[in-house]
């Protein structure tokens, strides 16, 4: 190349142009238009300007002169010319089609035109191919897609500003995707599948490219609740029905299916209670008790019947099936059956004519089953009563009422016979935690005489339908447990009476345990039992339901054994999993509790230690019925009361430190 000879280069991807100045070896120093000096090997000269030589001052009005020549839409002429005999072209042939002439500044500007292009020509060496008219087609789409992705993506940003600013956002159906990346980031963090998105999103409005921060901007653009529930979200857990689904439940109450038990036994003229919770809106079981003509009593269970509104394998019995059970969380709960089903006729709802599996029971002196009797029924709920209302009638003994305290009387003739049978009762404090307008409700329920005869109706009803299916060889959902190995009496009589003990011997009780064969539950004191009587919110209550009803009609069971053994293992899997979910959420709330008040001083026993080398020991807070570890810095006892104050508290990371609140300043606890 001489001296003055125009070359192009580039420096970090910029197209520049320089001035050859001279000869370096096998290199050329150029000058370019800021009069900056450059030393390039011959291969990085990307195009060279011929017909003419310049001086580096003239390169500023150079660019200036092919400026107006710089119109990239120009190439599809040249293209529409070229594309049907596949022609190829060099910027000095594109410059005479273009423009009519070949000067060097001309050229340059097809050069320009060509090395730009990414729609109409590919380079193959020093010349230009035309693409196909598909390629063009397919690369306008692409561009036209990425245009818009672009435009999409400046228009999240610009909502995500607005709604931090605190300004009303209205977000797109395109803001989704990206919504839903910091969703699962925030949830899973670096478990979180494809996380890119999310770590862009966070980088590109200033937040740290962690799972806490995508927390936090979800909570700032006020899509996510400061308290939202991550454990949900990491579970399999259904939080919503499908479209099917509500449509046919409404469909459902509109038209009900034909019932597959019209011959129901009529027990509306028999006074019913319902007791529940007040909060509960699911009611699901009744009592009643009828006297014979012969003077001797039976005690009615009544059980809402919701497979009258459905059938095995429609799809709301399927998605109850998915689902398992209702899911109860402080915050609300999460349904197995749409909410206008479960309680509204699938409920026994007071003064209404409700369907029912009723469970007809006689017992002996002892309390031993003597004759039952089960049928698809009709039965009219008289009162919804809370626990609070049965344990008032009960001690105030209400004369009207006469029906209510012999149940009550045939429930602790129960419970008295369970316990000779070998029944372990352990009754541990247990709390409700309840959300409401940000408000947490802790409530220790009361080991009260209407719960514990309403647990013993309810067991009864259990074991009435394990004989049945037992007496019958029908393949139901049998609950079990294997008999514990508890401590001996001598090793009780060393630990403090009262609840230590009762946290001893549950420490030692096995899970229970799912068979389609009848199996002997250890804790209960029962030789065979199933779980009948709460089908709106268990889906195995629910198999025992098709199960037993269709035996009841003469008709083979619609499960058979080797389905229902495979259909067991899935439910209860998801069972475990909604366990789980239910207690990390209430120990969250737990803990948030504590967090908010952290000045209070609690009583606290000393349960049992979890290390006891280490001073580890689990405490129960007594006002709130919750178990924590705590770390003691002095020597304790299993059994001692302390004072106990909640020093720090992470919920989100579930970290809860306590200090002992003490007379003598001298010892301290944390």
């Amino acid at each position: 190349m001489d001296k003055g000879t125009l070359v192009e280069f580039r420096v970090s991807g910029d197209r520049r142009l320089g001035v050859v100045d001279r000869a370096e070896g096998k290199k050329w120093v150029v000058v370019d238009d800021r009069g900056l000096s450059h030393t390039l090997h011959t291969r990085q000269v990307t195009y060279e300007v011929v017909g003419q030589t310049y001086k580096a001052d003239q390169l500023e009005a150079f660019l200036a002169g092919i400026q107006s020549y710089l119109d990239p839409s120009s190439l599809e002429v040249a293209w529409e010319l070229l594309v049907e005999d596949g022609e190829t072209v060099n910027p000095s042939e594109m410059a005479l089609l273009l423009f009519s002439e070949q000067t060097p500044e001309l050229c340059y500007a097809a050069h320009c035109l060509l090395s730009d292009d990414k729609l109409y020509f590919k380079q193959k060496g020093d010349r230009y191919e035309p693409r196909s008219a598909s390629q063009v087609a397919e690369l306008k789409h692409q561009f036209t897609m990425a245009s818009q992705r672009a435009q999409e993506r400046e228009s999240f940003y610009a909502r995500i500003q607005q709604a931090l600013q605190g300004e009303p956002v209205e977000w797109q159906k395109s803001d989704r995707p990206r919504i839903e990346s910091l969703e699962r980031f925030a949830t899973l963090g670096d478990e979180a599948i494809h996380p890119t998105a999310a770590l862009e999103i966070l980088a590109g409005v200033g937040y740290a490219e962690t799972a806490e921060a995508a927390f936090q901007l979800l909570v700032d653009l006020q899509l996510w609740d400061p308290h939202e529930n991550l454990f949900v979200r990491r579970s399999q857990l259904p939080t919503q029905f499908p479209s099917k689904v509500v449509e046919m439940a409404h469909s459902r109450l509109l038209s009900p299916p034909p019932d597959t038990d019209p011959d129901r036994l009529d027990l509306t003229h028999l006074k019913t209670y319902t007791v529940d919770d007040e909060s509960t809106s699911e009611i699901d079981d009744g009592l009643s008790l009828e006297t014979l003509d012969t003077g001797i009593q039976r005690i009615w269970v009544h059980i809402a019947d919701p497979t009258r509104w459905l059938s095995l394998g429609d799809d709301i019995d399927l998605e109850a099936r998915r689902r398992c059970t209702t899911v109860y969380l402080p915050t609300g709960m999460v349904p197995m059956f749409p909410s206008e089903l479960a309680t509204g006729p699938m409920s026994l709802v007071q003064g209404e004519i409700c369907n029912a599996l009723s469970f007809g029971v006689i017992l002996d002196e002892s309390g031993e089953v003597m004759d039952y009797t089960i049928a698809p029924s009709r039965v009219r709920p008289t009162y919804r009563l809370t626990y609070d209302d049965v344990d008032e009638m009960l001690e105030l003994g209400v004369k009207a009422e006469a029906e209510l305290e012999a149940i009550a009387r045939w429930a602790d003739v129960r419970q008295a016979w369970r316990t000779a049978q070998g029944a372990i009762c352990i009754r541990m404090p247990e709390s409700s935690i309840r959300v409401q307008a940000d408000e947490i409700i802790i409530q220790v329920l009361d080991d009260s005489l209407a719960r514990r005869l309403v647990a013993e109706m309810m067991i009864l009803a259990g074991e009435v339908a394990g004989r049945y299916g037992q007496a019958h060889g029908l393949p139901l959902p049998f609950r079990g447990q294997p008999q514990p190995e508890l401590p001996s009496d001598d090793e009780l009589m060393q630990l403090p009476p009262g609840l230590v003990r009762e946290c001893a011997v549950r420490r030692c009780m096995p899970r229970s345990e799912t068979s389609i064969s009848p199996l002997r539950h250890a804790s209960l004191g029962l030789d065979t039992y199933t779980q009948v009587t709460s089908p709106i919110r268990r889906y195995t209550d629910l198999i025992a339901h098709f199960q037993i009803k269709a035996h009841l009609r003469g008709e083979t069971p619609p499960i058979a054994a080797k389905e229902l053994e495979e259909m067991l293992m899935s439910v209860s899997s998801t069972a475990y999993e909604s366990t789980l979910v239910e207690r990390q959420t209430n120990r969250y709330w737990g803990l948030e509790y504590l967090r908010r008040h952290p000045n209070q001083s609690w009583s606290a026993l000393i349960l049992r230690w979890l290390r006891e080398q280490d001073n580890l020991g689990l405490i129960l807070i007594e006002d709130l019925g919750l178990e924590l570890a705590m770390r003691f810095k002095r020597e304790v006892e299993l059994g001692d009361h302390v004072e106990v104050k909640a020093s720090y508290v992470d919920p989100r990371k579930d970290i809860i430190q306590f200090v002992e609140l003490l007379s003598d300043p001298a010892t301290v606890a944390s």
